[in-house]
């Protein structure tokens, strides 16, 4: 790999970061999940900011939710460049990372229905 000069300096900072943004873009427009899991995340957000809920909790499952699924189209695309024909340890790799995305997402869940239900439950007058 190629080094352009200090890690302290702003232009390669910005350089990996036009990557690292395409690799975004990339996964909104190809990956139907991501899209579905970005308007879930700036659904709760908005949620607990109309609520007044801790935001705190709701930025990072959403976090956590959409970059395990960057890293799911990673290795999918990976596998799919290493291995064309199916192959079994392909198909665990791919079903495994799949598998964390949806760890996330139901820990996610959890998360969300106990602070933004917290927050609702207050506001109709149950606390």
């Amino acid at each position: 790999m190629r080094s352009d000069g200090s890690a302290l300096s702003l232009r390669r900072w910005w350089r990996s970061a036009a990557f690292a943004w395409a690799g975004v873009a990339h996964a909104y427009r190809t990956q139907a999940n991501f899209r579905i899991e970005v308007a879930c995340g700036v659904l709760a957000c908005a949620l607990a900011v109309a609520l007044h809920a801790p935001l705190a909790p709701i930025v990072l499952c959403c976090a956590l939710v959409l970059s395990l699924e960057l890293v799911n189209t990673a290795l999918e695309a990976l596998t799919d460049l290493a291995s064309p024909d199916l192959h079994p340890l392909a198909k665990i790799a791919k079903d495994a990372a799949a598998g964390a995305v949806l760890v996330a997402s139901l820990g996610a869940l959890v998360v969300g229905a106990v602070v933004l239900g917290t927050a609702l439950w207050r506001l109709v007058g149950g606390m």
